[in-house]
């Protein structure tokens, strides 16, 4: 079928309650939300959507972004479709721009870089109003190795220790890690959050499926002392094949910025 109109739309979506990005049967997804909606105030038009990456369920993104293909019917007036697009959607997803794109543009391929971060706490048990945003962690960690053992992540890698194999070997598992840490957090606050709560941010052109659930779970293992820092340095640097028994939830994740080369 032949798109006559492209366009990149960005969202923004609160992951809780969908069972990831991805269209599947008998679950609600952030896709088919999207989907839904826009066959309503299409009014019958033929379209697709594709999405920049699948996000895992529960995880949420302030900088998602999709395209939009239409076979016949051009958007006239961006804003106001933008405006027409949010009331009709549920209030834990918003659009916050829509423009057009050439028939060049490809959302996977021009994607330049990813920024996701994963919003943590430790010790006491957080206020239940956070946990749709925020993964407490019960226990005491050693929040200074961790942080030191950030750096380890960064540059190109072997990273087939950080993703999950589904019946078959991953493959082309090299990724390449510009910058990783964790800083105490003080971008996202919340009368109902922790005093103090921690952010890992990691930022690379493209990632695994779970690689940074992985990487959180793996520095949760170093901070309990469940792994050593030797350990995780073989694992990363040497590729020593090792199972990662902690998969950190997917609530705490969300893509903070996406960037794309024509802009």
């Amino acid at each position: 079928m032949k798109y006559a109109y492209q366009y990149l739309v960005r969202v923004q979506y609160l992951g809780f309650r969908y069972s990831g990005w991805q269209k599947q049967p008998n679950h609600k997804t952030v896709e088919g939300m999207l989907e839904k909606t826009l066959k309503f105030i299409l009014e019958g038009s033929k379209f697709k959507i594709v999405g920049a990456g699948r996000t895992d369920a529960k995880v949420s993104a302030l900088a998602g972004a999709f395209e939009l293909f239409i076979v016949d019917d051009r958007i006239e007036s961006n804003p106001q479709f933008v405006d027409l697009f949010n009331k009709n959607l549920p209030p834990d997803i918003r659009i916050t721009e829509i423009k057009s794109v050439s028939n060049a543009f490809n959302i996977i391929k021009d994607a330049k870089s990813k920024t996701y971060c994963y919003l943590f706490s430790f010790g006491e048990k957080n206020h239940p109003f956070a946990a749709s945003t925020m993964t407490n962690f019960i226990t005491e960690m050693d929040i200074e190795a961790m942080i030191d053992a950030c750096q380890l992540f960064e540059g190109t890698h072997d990273f087939s220790n950080f993703t999950v194999r589904k019946g078959q070997e991953t493959k082309n598992c090299i990724r390449t890690i510009d910058s990783c840490s964790i800083k105490v957090n003080i971008d996202y606050t919340a009368s109902f959050y922790p005093k103090t709560s921690y952010l890992l941010e990691v930022r690379g052109k493209g990632f695994l499926r779970y690689q940074i659930r992985l990487i959180m779970g793996a520095l949760y293992l170093l901070g309990t002392a469940a792994l050593s820092r030797e350990e995780l340095i073989d694992i990363i640097e040497f590729n020593k094949e090792f199972s990662i028994k902690y998969v950190a939830p997917g609530s705490g994740l969300f893509l903070k910025e996406l960037n794309f080369d024509i802009e």
